[in-house]
């Protein structure tokens, strides 16, 4: 069985996937802007609670930064240091210090060794080259019958999805350490709480909508080998 590419019926495959992904990010948008003009009754901005959550932890030499772009917040475990969004840095709302103490969270498992969090570290070259060189290989081992580099192109893209796939328990404990600082330390009310948790609740489900989109491709190209094996 073989598909010409310009009516390749395994697209449909990836329908559901692409959909969840259109809604998560969607939602985290919606959500974000909307916290983002709550402002929280501790009055600190998201800068100030990192600064101060990192202390707490011991991480007195992981540095605060502000970067530019919008939810381009992360924490960079190889240069230990945590850049913040303009609208997290000098925000003092509920939907930044969720974020803020997230990243924290991220900090804080680094310092612990937190396994996930090493795993996903380790996989990502594996995973960076995977997502580049998977569908090309692929395809061209696809196009030139070559069963070889149809397999190199599905291996390189499980690599991909074992990232993907990792990076679901990462994110969803850094949320919960997230939490629980905040709740711990007083920086948001008993009310704010869940708003905030809403907001990574957001945050979490594109990387659910990533691994999906992720799992659904191997799933085609595995469907796509076994159609030309059976030619």
């Amino acid at each position: 069985m073989f598909f010409p590419f310009y009516f390749d019926p395994t697209y449909v495959l990836l329908i559901p996937a692409l959909l969840l992904a259109i809604y998560a990010q969607g939602k985290v948008q919606t959500t974000f802007r909307r916290y983002m003009h709550e402002r929280s009754q501790a009055g600190m901005t998201g800068a100030q609670v990192a600064r101060e959550l990192l202390d707490a932890n011991g991480l007195h030499d992981v540095p605060v930064e502000l970067i530019a772009g919008t939810l381009s917040d992360h924490y960079d475990p190889r240069t230990r240091r945590m850049r913040l969004s303009p609208q997290v840095y000098q925000s003092a709302s509920v939907a930044a210090l969720g974020v803020a103490a997230h990243e924290t969270g991220h900090a804080v498992q680094h310092s612990e060794a937190y396994i996930p969090l090493g795993v996903r570290n380790n996989l990502y070259p594996v995973a960076s080259i995977g997502s580049q060189m998977a569908f090309p290989l692929f395809f061209i081992g696809f196009i030139t019958w070559s069963e070889i580099l149809m397999n190199v192109g599905i291996w390189l893209f499980i690599g991909a999805l074992a990232f993907q796939l990792v990076t679901l328990p990462v994110e969803y404990n850094a949320s919960r350490r997230a939490l629980n600082m905040l709740e711990n330390s007083g920086y948001l009310t008993r009310a704010e709480l869940p708003k905030a948790k809403q907001v990574l609740n957001a945050a979490a489900l594109t990387y659910v909508a990533a691994a999906a989109m992720a799992a659904s491709q191997l799933i085609r190209l595995l469907f796509l080998r076994g159609a030309r094996d059976d030619r």
